[in-house]
């Protein structure tokens, strides 16, 4: 099992985080969303929020790439239609590139048990 941790920032506007945070209900999750999600080869994902900052935590098996989940999302209409209404909340960091929008994040620490 491999993890990458990602961020992306949302527009600042109280209605539009609410908004957003409803999607991500499990009521209100599109269940092909959910199939790109696990057909790419994530096992695992948690989005965490504080203030207008998200954290993803994504855990992975051995199929799993950056390209190939990008190649898979780009063939699928419904997994588009998503990424254009998430356009909505979301926002590139200030660092980003143009379009840029979840950013892979370094590890700079890790505290393991013995």
């Amino acid at each position: 099992m491999k993890k990458y941790c990602l961020a992306v920032d949302l527009v600042d506007n109280d209605e539009l985080i609410a908004e957003y945070e409803n999607w991500h209900k499990p009521e209100n999750a599109w269940p092909e969303i959910k199939k790109s999600i696990w057909d790419a080869g994530i096992t695992n994902m948690e989005i965490y929020r504080v203030g207008n900052r998200m954290f993803m935590i994504m855990e992975v098996d051995d199929t799993f790439s950056f390209e190939r989940k990008a190649a898979m999302d780009a063939a699928n209409e419904k997994v588009q239609e998503w990424e254009q209404l998430m356009w909505k909340f979301q926002q590139s960091m200030p660092f980003a590139k143009n379009g840029e929008k979840w950013m892979l994040m370094n590890q700079i620490f890790a505290l393991n048990a013995k």
